[in-house]
């Protein structure tokens, strides 16, 4: 079993309002973060992820409860020492564009450098691992004013890297990230985590990805936060019960959100494999309802020697289609 880098106890978050009364978010909280571990923190907006991430930093004042590192009390900490053990990654992207990524990265390495912020021969050395940890050497003399945010979000975690902390903390790092960028700067964080040994703890919207990369969930509801293995909090239907909404729901089997089943026409796709899990997806895209009722409009997988076609039947009649659009602009047309 890892060992706890950070751990919670009867941990109360939110905002101190002296007039007013504090503002709890979540209370009694008991959380552990393991090293070598990659834990996805999700929940609906407004409930107190980012909250929770500045307050496990020390950005922000716990309203109740510890937190500690290693066994040590967090408010025990200098910021220095703070800083020596865990970094944080905020989704803005950083502002100096007139300096270069090695620069960037290079600022990592403060909480190790003297009074006049000198960088010595260890310290460089640690730059360079952590540019080329993330595959970011091609950017390191680049001004990060041309470079792309995803690009940038690369270097900010080089940054933190450099830092060697045992644990990082990330506030959505792939918010303004295309698909691509977003799998690989995930794919990055769990290759971090394991073979670097951190803790590391992302907050993210992306579900999908989340299941797919993530050893852990947090998933924050209100006023609390449960944990497991992603497919744990699958089968146990929490996810369902904290991100379901009226015509949004979550399968499950697919663990993916859907919208409510359609009520259109049955159609009964027949076939395995790739094409038929694309068709039948297609179909109910379109609001056709899927069954296996011979009755129902049937689309048929065929080969003709070595060109594969889809064969459609409604009310009798039979047509052959080389591509999904064509057939479900056949159904339009036969709707009309």
């Amino acid at each position: 079993m890892s060992a706890n880098a950070l751990e919670t106890r009867a941990l109360t978050i939110g905002y101190r309002q002296r007039a007013k009364g504090d503002i709890v978010l979540a209370r009694e909280l008991n959380l552990r973060l393991q090293k070598g571990r990659l834990v996805g923190l999700l929940g609906p907006n407004g409930v107190g992820k980012s909250t929770l991430l500045r307050t496990l930093a020390g950005m922000q004042k716990a309203l109740g409860g510890s937190i500690l590192l290693a066994g040590q009390e967090l408010a025990t900490l200098t910021p220095m020492a703070l800083a020596r053990r865990l970094s944080m990654v905020l989704t803005a992207a950083p502002q100096p564009n007139m300096m270069n990524g090695y620069g960037l990265v290079a600022l990592g390495r403060h909480p190790h450098c003297d009074w006049l912020g000198r960088l010595t021969a260890e310290d460089h050395e640690a730059v360079a691992w952590a540019i080329s940890a993330v595959g970011a050497d091609d950017l390191a003399e680049k001004p990060l004013a041309e470079l792309s945010d995803g690009q940038r979000q690369k270097l900010m975690i080089a940054r933190a890297l450099a830092q060697e902390p045992e644990i990082m903390l990330l506030d959505e790092p792939t918010a303004y990230l295309d698909l691509p960028r977003r799998v690989e700067t995930m794919q990055l964080l769990k290759r971090l985590a394991r073979n670097a040994g951190r803790a590391i703890l992302v907050s993210t919207h992306d579900l999908d990805l989340a299941l797919r990369s993530c050893d852990q969930l947090w998933l924050m509801r209100e006023d609390n936060i449960v944990t497991g293995a992603p497919e744990d909090l699958v089968l146990q239907g929490r996810l369902g019960e904290t991100f379901n909404a009226a015509g949004i729901n979550f399968d499950e089997r697919l663990g993916a959100f859907i919208l409510d089943p359609p009520q259109g026409r049955r159609v009964n796709v027949v076939g395995d494999g790739t094409e038929a899990i694309w068709m039948r997806r297609a179909l109910e895209r379109s609001g056709y309802n899927l069954c296996e009722e011979t009755s129902a409009i049937e689309v048929v997988r065929r080969l003709n020697g070595s060109a594969p076609f889809w064969r459609l039947r409604v009310n009798g009649r039979a047509s052959e289609h080389l591509s999904i659009y064509a057939v479900l602009e056949a159904l339009e047309s036969e709707r009309a």
